[in-house]
């Protein structure tokens, strides 16, 4: 197995970075997560668009998107897993064990394992996260290594028996999962938040948006369970289109439906046509 770091390409067990990356000390950095089908990368050009937009919105150095493609695809095809997952990292290179950066050079760390995938079609159990994704935070919308919010929120869903956590934000809006995009099935319709709810601009999200028409509205998140809300499902890249079957235990009325099940099949044409969408 080989890792990418700034273009050399190193066995795994000896691709090191320095203790004082400030991806590592501070969660200074910005990542993709890419699903890989026979050797193939999924929605590259999309990923790598939004990382220029993380690490913009961050005030870092604007990425060489060509370089890092052709890094990618090089290590998909010096592994040669088939299917895998592909993480792409860049950090704002070394620092001091403080917040401060020092203006040195960025650090790109692309490095990928094989992964089974295996059907989303299986109804998913969410619950909500008492603490609330701000909208107008510095971070809103962009895809960090500061995660912990997730993973705290992701530890939160599992201890209450669920396998996925919905995030309001601080207006009590539909917001986002963990790491997912959410979809409501209202009047027949589908909607999904929009971005100034803070969450984050999907891959399959912005597909769905931009080739199924799915419609953007912001909305209470109280909707989910008070009965306006017929259908609802979870996306993401490697989610693809995955029902939800309940909120904090509550049943949805209609549990993967017709106009879920409609969106996941439009979605997996698309899919089967084209994996660079």
């Amino acid at each position: 197995m080989f890792v990418c770091i700034d273009g050399e390409f190193l066995p795994q067990e000896s691709a090191l970075i320095s203790v004082f990356d400030h991806g590592l000390v501070t969660g200074d950095g910005a990542f993709e997560a890419i699903p890989v089908y026979d050797n193939r990368p999924f929605a590259l050009g999309r990923h790598l668009r939004r990382l220029r937009r993380t690490l913009m919105g961050m005030l870092l150095d604007e990425p060489q998107l060509e370089l890092i493609s052709s890094w990618v695809m090089e290590l998909i095809e010096r592994n040669d897993l088939g299917n895998a997952r592909v993480r792409l990292t860049v950090t704002a290179g070394d620092a001091r064990l403080t917040s401060d950066r020092v203006g040195g050079r960025q650090r790109v760390i692309i490095a990928m394992e094989p992964a089974i995938f295996t059907s989303t079609v299986e109804p998913i159990k969410v619950t909500i996260a008492p603490w609330p994704r701000n909208e107008r935070g510095a971070l809103s919308g962009l895809k960090t290594t500061s995660y912990a919010e997730n993973v705290l929120g992701l530890e939160y869903a599992h201890r209450a028996g669920a396998s996925e956590v919905i995030f309001p934000n601080t207006k009590g809006e539909l917001c986002e999962g963990s790491g997912s995009n959410i979809f409501v099935v209202v009047d027949g319709n589908v909607f999904t938040p929009t971005l100034q709810s803070g969450c984050l601009a999907g891959i399959t999200r912005e597909i769905l948006v931009e080739e199924l028409g799915v419609k953007e509205a912001d909305m209470p998140i109280a909707d989910l369970v008070n009965g306006t809300v017929t259908e609802a499902f979870l996306s993401s890249s490697f989610r693809e289109v995955q029902p939800i079957a309940t909120v904090d235990r509550v049943a949805l009325a209609v549990v993967g439906g017709s106009v879920t099940k409609s969106v996941r099949e439009r979605f997996a044409q698309l899919f089967a046509g084209d994996l660079d969408i």
